[in-house]
């Protein structure tokens, strides 16, 4: 994979800025920035640091890799439906990494079998949990973990980021691949980008008109610009 980007695999290619992660993972671009770069945080002697959270190797200016993304996603299913201190949360992917040794744990195949429940283990330590709380915890994982495709060594290769709030009902139309349009947000099966779609909507083309021209379901098209909407919307 990597004989087209040199020595460097995709994955780590830093690509995507804050915003695009914002709207590709449905995540508001404060917490995506507070998770990668930290922040001040005002205490009642002045004002304090957090450290990040997910380690990124391009800072001026700020861009993300694949891999982070696929990390910041994981992230989501402990505070998506557990607002707990990300202090502790620090701590239990700190176990995490000292178990494994390896990278980016959260995007490793050995997280997505053991490795959840090593984190639970420890989450529920530090926050005595209920067991109810500890399996709802776990199945938030599974609904993002199953939304991400490993390559045949174990790493995450493609994700089919969540384009909906009710995750029940998200269906699997648009893709983040590192090794297609440069790892832009495409439809499942085409190299068609997301962006190029709904740049050619906003400039007054039809649905039924994109739908012709790339031979693609109307479905899809919809889905795929209604993906590049800025977040808020």
């Amino acid at each position: 994979m990597t004989e087209l980007y040199g020595k460097f695999d995709p994955r780590d290619i830093p690509t995507y800025s804050i915003s695009d992660a914002a709207r590709y993972l449905r995540i508001p671009p404060g917490t995506i920035r507070s998770w990668t770069i930290g922040r001040k945080y005002p205490v009642s002697n002045g004002l304090k640091n957090f450290n990040p959270i997910i380690a990124i190797t391009n800072l001026k200016p700020i861009l993300l890799s694949f891999t982070n993304l696929i990390e910041i996603h994981v992230l989501r299913a402990i505070r998506k439906h557990h607002k707990i201190d990300l202090g502790k949360v620090r701590t239990a992917l700190d176990f995490i990494d000292e178990q494994f040794a390896i990278p980016h744990p959260l995007a490793n195949e050995r997280f997505h079998t053991n490795g959840v429940d090593l984190f639970i283990e420890k989450y529920g330590s530090l926050i005595n949990a209920s067991e109810s709380g500890q399996t709802e915890l776990k199945d938030a994982f599974n609904a993002h973990l199953q939304r991400i495709e490993l390559d045949d060594t174990g790493l995450a290769i493609k994700l089919y980021p969540f384009t909906r709030s009710d995750e029940e009902d998200n269906p699997r139309l648009v893709a983040l691949d590192p090794r297609i349009a440069f790892g832009r947000l495409v439809i499942v099966g085409t190299g068609i980008a997301t962006s190029v779609l709904a740049e050619r909507y906003h400039a007054g083309e039809s649905i039924d008109d994109l739908a012709y021209d790339y031979e693609c379901d109307r479905f899809k098209i919809e889905e795929a610009i209604r993906c590049e909407l800025p977040f808020a919307a």
